[in-house]
């Protein structure tokens, strides 16, 4: 396939032609930097706060996520609290003429929005804290009939707080942790301190890596491709008349259109009834969001569907509705699509319900797994292969054999420090890796794997606008059952435990990773001319404020209540997986490359197959980001809003045109801007109440 740029005609007529849009010189950014003191203090702020409040909410209470998305509800909140609050008081204030009263510019109010993103995914579930239980609960969960101890002793002592310097058991620290130690005074930090330091050093690395990936694919993305950023469009329509109150009023257009109080007063009517019928179940009715599948499908061959729902999330559809129709239709299409191959396999002789888990533990049957997994690996090629004018470009340039472009002044970094910090950031997390003990092949083909992954799920999200993105496999475990692992296989004995357990603690969990924001951020500085520089400045800052209190919150909210009260996947069952996968890996996993590659070739050439199709057909409907995303939890709880989303779009399309597309989107917005809204309004509730498991966000 020839790669092609869209012509700059047809992008102005696109945004021209947005839902709700507004003339092309509405469009143009003001100018102003942004990036001021205030917002750089109440940033930091806000990174202090989220690191101490998000553990709490998602660990500790298990309630709806303030995090742990990418069009986060702590955001949103920030958003709603600056204009609705903050802004109409300081402009109260400046008409008496009070110093310093003047009202946040909207430059500056998304880039309070920016550096949230960040700061509410580090500290939260999906974020790079699951090292903390992964590298804990093998030695608290070890027995003498599983004898993990003696599986874990390679393991290097600085990279967990339950081993002594001389490699002996800290008991203190694990077992305080789980079932808790008194007022927290307890706490051995001393066992802490290098295992923190040692992970935080590999983290924040891998953020660098991650930013300096985003530099580079942002021009790329945003401009010549002309991705949608679907989840951006709610921050822009919220504060989109901040810097015109003397003509548009303190609240804005957006604030003021009938339609959108429509859609948030379902959302609000609905999520409140719930609400309070959770409190109150012999006095306030019910609205069910959700129907049980199980007893639905309890026969064969329908029993073969495994898990499968029907679940509405107002905010999911209200977003879905955004999306260009074959990205929404091939999300819900695929996924089905998948189930029914479950369907043709039982009827083909094999019964994929009676398969031991493999991989995929339990998200998908392998043979759907390794589609998904082949699926990635072509859908990266060919994204890197029609941006190879603009990647060669950055390659030139970090050699110097090419000149700096123009638009090359406005991004993060320039294009030689973003080459040269990926490549060094990405050797001394290798380099970590095989001081871990990973053999550095092994730890090569891992790393890789995970910038394929990142790549294809940041995509999903800037141009699938799915709130939530991961794979429901780490790298290595495709690895191992592809190459095989154990005495003599690839994965030799010696490496199976340290990459096991990093691999799991940094490449499973991958919900709330860094690089969507890093793309979505930077393609919002630069419609916005928001000044880049000191803005990665100051995303840094937040980052790294988040990260130190959000690990300070998450140890001492162990020694303070105990981890066995805390959310059960993260603290238990999800953060066994790595010495689960460490023991079978350990005991010899034989590859059946007919089987693993077969499959693996089918989900790449079913990539390819769409992707040569949609350059080639104009009336072609799928898109191969379905393929991605055919597997893991994110769809199974989301296809279904995925799907109203595409309906409501195209039953308005077919009978109302354009006009009336454009007309009624202000209410979906508000569909989920109000479902935001009753998230917010419920954690504050069952915080105050000490109520837990209580989720408006997928969980």
């Amino acid at each position: 396939m020839r790669p092609y740029k869209v012509p700059v005609s047809i992008i102005k007529l696109s945004i021209m032609s947005l839902p709700g849009g507004a003339p092309a010189s509405e469009l143009q950014p003001a100018g102003e930097r942004g990036v001021t003191l205030r917002v750089a203090l109440l940033s930091l702020v806000l990174a202090a706060l989220f690191g101490w409040v998000i553990p709490i909410v998602d660990f500790k209470f298990s309630n709806t996520f303030l995090g742990a998305a990418h069009l986060p509800a702590g955001a949103i909140a920030v958003l709603l609290v600056l204009l609705l609050l903050v802004n109409p008081l300081l402009r109260f204030l400046s008409r008496r003429r009070v110093p310093f009263a003047n009202g946040f510019s909207r430059n500056e109010v998304l880039t309070v929005y920016i550096t949230s993103l960040f700061s509410l995914l580090v500290p939260g579930r999906g974020g790079e804290n699951f090292w903390i239980p992964v590298m804990l609960s093998p030695f608290y969960f070890a027995t003498p009939e599983n004898k993990w101890l003696q599986l874990l002793s390679p393991l290097k002592p600085w990279m967990t707080p339950a081993l002594s310097p001389g490699g002996t058991l800290n008991t203190e620290a694990v077992t305080g942790w789980y079932v808790g130690s008194s007022g927290g005074a307890g706490i051995p930090w001393a066992a802490w301190l290098l295992p923190l330091l040692m992970w935080g050093v590999v983290v924040l690395a891998l953020y660098f890596m991650l930013a300096c990936l985003g530099v580079m694919l942002r021009a790329q993305w945003a401009e010549n491709e002309a991705l949608a950023f679907p989840l951006l469009r709610l921050p822009l329509e919220m504060t989109q008349d901040v810097d015109h109150p003397e003509t548009q009023g303190a609240l804005g257009r957006f604030f003021r259109n009938p339609l959108m109080w429509i859609g948030f007063g379902i959302a609000v009517f609905i999520e409140g009834l719930n609400g309070l019928n959770l409190y109150y179940p012999d006095i306030m009715p019910i609205v069910s969001l959700e129907i049980a599948s199980g007893p639905l499908f309890t026969e064969p061959p329908w029993n073969q569907l495994g898990n499968f729902t029907f679940r509405v999330w107002p905010v999911v559809l209200g977003v879905s509705f955004l999306l260009t129709s074959e990205i929404s239709f091939s999300l819900w299409f695929i996924y089905l699509f998948t189930k029914f191959q479950l369907i043709l396999a039982y009827y083909a002789g094999f019964m994929p319900r009676s398969m031991p888990e493999t991989w995929t533990r339990g998200w998908a049957e392998n043979f759907v797994g390794y589609q998904q997994a082949g699926a990635f690996f072509a859908y990266a090629a060919i994204v890197l292969w029609v941006g190879r004018e603009h990647y060669g470009h950055i390659v030139r340039r970090a050699f110097r054999r090419a000149p700096m472009g123009e638009g090359e002044r406005g991004e993060a970094m320039s294009y030689p420090v973003a080459f040269w910090g990926f490549v060094a950031s990405s050797l001394l997390v290798l380099g970590w890796t095989v001081a871990a003990g990973v053999r550095a092949d092994i730890a090569l083909l891992m790393w890789l794997t995970y910038g394929v992954v990142a790549i294809g799920l940041t995509r999903i999200v800037v141009e699938g606008g799915l709130l939530l993105v991961h794979t429901g496999w780490s790298p290595l475990a495709f690895l191992s059952y592809s190459l095989g692992a154990g005495p003599g296989a690839w994965l030799a004995s010696s490496s199976v435990v340290p990459a096991s357990l990093v691999g799991n603690a940094l490449m499973l969990e991958l919900r709330g990773f860094l690089l969507p924001s890093f793309v979505q951020s930077f393609k919002l500085a630069h419609d916005r001319k928001i000044a880049m520089r000191p803005l990665l400045l100051l995303i840094g800052g937040c980052i790294l404020t988040s990260l130190v209190i959000g690990w300070w919150t998450i140890v001492r909210l162990g020694y303070d209540s105990g981890a066995l009260g805390m959310q059960n996947w993260w603290t238990r069952t999800g953060s066994q997986i790595g010495v689960r996968d460490a023991q079978e890996f350990a005991r010899g996993v034989t590859p059946t490359p007919g089987v693993t590659w077969g499959w693996f070739g089918a989900g790449a050439l079913a990539t390819y197959l769409i992707m040569a199709a949609r350059s080639r057909f104009a009336w072609f409907a799928l898109h191969p980001i379905g393929l991605l995303m055919c597997v893991p939890f994110a769809i199974y709880t989301l296809w279904f809003s995925v799907f109203l989303g595409w309906l409501c779009k195209v039953v308005i399309m077919r009978f109302g045109g354009t006009d009336s597309y454009r007309k009624v989107t202000p209410a979906f917005l508000g569909l989920a801007l109000g479902d935001v809204a009753m998230m917010l309004l419920w954690v504050g509730v069952d915080y105050w109440q000490g109520r837990s498991n209580h989720q408006l966000m997928p969980g």
